[in-house]
């Protein structure tokens, strides 16, 4: 059982990017099953942009799931955004999941924004003020609803969407005072309480491109400005040695 994920995240569309990506995106029924979008869909998260997504990436002969990111909240218009994306058929998770039924077998996605925090030693505790404690809360929040819909699928492999990173291994490149807002240990938790196959995240722009949970998950950044692609194919299943991520390059930007 082999099934082949497409990715990207962090591609900021509006209306002077549209058509950058479109033809390399009209080339995934031949090389993917599906497309995951690790968020930051838009620049400021506004109705016409989500709508420049949804040309650039709603009717493209397989199935795109993806969340949204902090770009994407900016102007708070979330709703709107999110109307605009299903109704082009795009999937929009928060907290929950959706399983596909692919020629390699069932492939389960369990998706949120996340949040950040930081890492194993260098990070934030749900401490102190009331706004710190909010701050803190909001992510392992987020990471429990991960958890929770990543249990629930089932599926013949599992993969976790998220926009923050779970892992600092993918966040080398970025200034380390950066990193407690690039992601958070939380995310990789939950990451570790099912059984991922591999996980997805965008967010880190000068980041690196792979790491690995606590657990032994493989991480993938799969942001634009890191792939430096339209998008990443990945081969994932039994018939790999040991679940191992096969990277396959796509044409593009």
């Amino acid at each position: 059982m082999v099934i082949r994920i497409a990715a990207v995240g962090d591609v900021h569309l509006d209306e002077d990017v549209v058509g950058r990506f479109r033809p390399a995106l009209e080339e995934l029924p031949d090389c993917a099953d599906a497309l995951l979008l690790a968020g930051d869909l838009t620049r400021h998260g506004t109705e016409a942009e989500a709508r420049c997504v949804a040309r650039e990436f709603g009717g493209l002969g397989v199935p795109v799931i993806t969340v949204l990111g902090n770009h994407d909240h900016q102007c708070d218009q979330v709703p709107q955004v999110i109307e605009v994306l299903e109704d082009a058929g795009i999937t929009v998770l928060e907290g929950d999941g959706v399983v596909l039924d692919c020629v390699g077998g069932r492939l389960g996605v369990a998706g949120v924004k996340g949040f950040g925090g930081g890492f194993a030693g260098r990070c934030a505790s749900d401490f102190g003020e009331p706004e710190m404690k909010a701050f803190v809360r909001t992510t392992t929040d987020s990471a429990d609803r991960l958890a929770h819909a990543l249990k629930s699928l089932d599926c013949d492999l599992l993969v976790a969407l998220t926009h923050y990173a779970p892992v600092p291994d993918t966040l080398a490149g970025e200034p380390l005072e950066i990193y407690p807002f690039l992601g958070a240990y939380q995310l990789g938790q939950a990451i570790d309480s099912a059984p991922t196959a591999l996980a997805l995240h965008g967010h880190a722009h000068a980041g690196s491109e792979r790491g690995t949970t606590p657990g032994g998950v493989r991480v993938r950044n799969v942001a634009h400005p890191v792939i430096k692609q339209a998008y990443s194919v990945f081969h994932v299943g039994d018939d790999l040695d040991q679940g191992e991520v096969s990277r396959l390059t796509a044409s593009g930007t």
